[in-house]
């Protein structure tokens, strides 16, 4: 048992060594108010909300190279092939600590979500939009990694995002300005944090002209609890509106996303304030406070 385990199993945390908890009780909760409190900043922008599916095409994922980018992160969606010999094959292989044994798959079409926002862009493919659009998902997604972690480095876990499809003035107001959300809201939670440029994990990175892009002009920046990444400001300029042919004003939209990892969330709020829950900071009042402020602020 992890020491994180440990702390927080008594409110409500049970960790899965293949990288996965289950939330219960006053954990539970917090995670919700987490939640609510990010679709409080995603209403300052009159976002929409959307929900999606856990699988995505994989032929329209690749359509921005995520799979050749990322091939060490993506987890996909197999079946057996469902041919008679293949699946008493199956039936037929013993099940033990080393796992199932695989027979032959059938071809694999779907990728588990690697990043909630990647549904908004597919949805919304062909669309021609005569004014910026604000929405915002919550996703389960999944991400391979060479080792995990309770709350910090999971297979799976819950990412909720703010997207912005619109101008490239559009899309970098809206950074700008949810930015500041976020960072007033750190303020309120006296959560230290600070905002540094970092890159995306991508396979054979030295052989790729979007890392090296990143390098030169950084277009992810992180908000840090210590190491632990809890959120990003993300500018994609028009790689997404290009692959699907989104458009504004006759060009490719522009997109960008404010991202928020909620277990992440409930590991800095654990951290900073402990495990007794009548000690943890109301997140979705002080969100409002901070919408609310920037509201008035924001009034003729």
């Amino acid at each position: 048992m992890t020491e994180t385990v440990a702390r927080l199993a008594p409110v409500g945390l049970a960790w899965r060594p293949n990288g996965q908890v289950v939330l219960s009780g006053p954990l539970l909760r917090l995670a919700r108010a987490c939640d609510e409190a990010f679709t409080v900043l995603a209403d300052v922008w009159r976002a929409e909300p959307e929900e999606h599916p856990a699988l995505l095409d994989a032929e329209a994922l690749q359509a921005v190279d995520f799979l050749t980018s990322f091939p060490h992160l993506a987890s996909f969606a197999g079946c057996l092939d469902a041919g008679e010999e293949n699946l008493r094959d199956f039936t037929a292989q013993p099940l033990d600590d080393s796992g199932v044994r695989l027979t032959r798959l059938a071809p694999v079409r779907d990728v588990l979500t690697p990043a909630a926002c990647y549904h908004v862009y597919v949805h919304h493919r062909g669309e021609s939009l005569t004014a910026p659009m604000h929405l915002t998902t919550l996703n389960t997604c999944f991400r391979r990694e060479t080792h995990y972690l309770p709350l910090r480095r999971q297979w799976t876990f819950r990412m909720r995002e703010i997207v912005c499809l619109g101008t490239r003035q559009e899309v970098t107001d809206f950074l700008r300005g949810t930015r500041e959300l976020v960072t007033a809201l750190f303020e309120e939670l006296a959560l230290p944090i600070s905002w540094e440029a970092a890159t995306d994990p991508f396979f054979q990175p030295t052989r790729s002209p979007k890392y090296l892009a990143q390098r030169l002009r950084p277009t992810k920046h992180e908000a840090q609890y210590g190491e632990l990444a809890i959120a990003s400001v993300n500018l994609h300029e028009d790689s997404f509106g290009d692959a699907y042919e989104i458009t504004r004003a006759g060009s490719p939209v522009t997109t960008g996303c404010v991202a928020f990892g909620l277990e992440r969330w409930l590991f800095a709020l654990t951290d900073r304030y402990g495990a007794d829950p009548y000690a943890w900071p109301d997140v979705a009042a002080m969100a409002r406070r901070v919408a609310g402020v920037a509201s008035e602020a924001a009034a003729p």
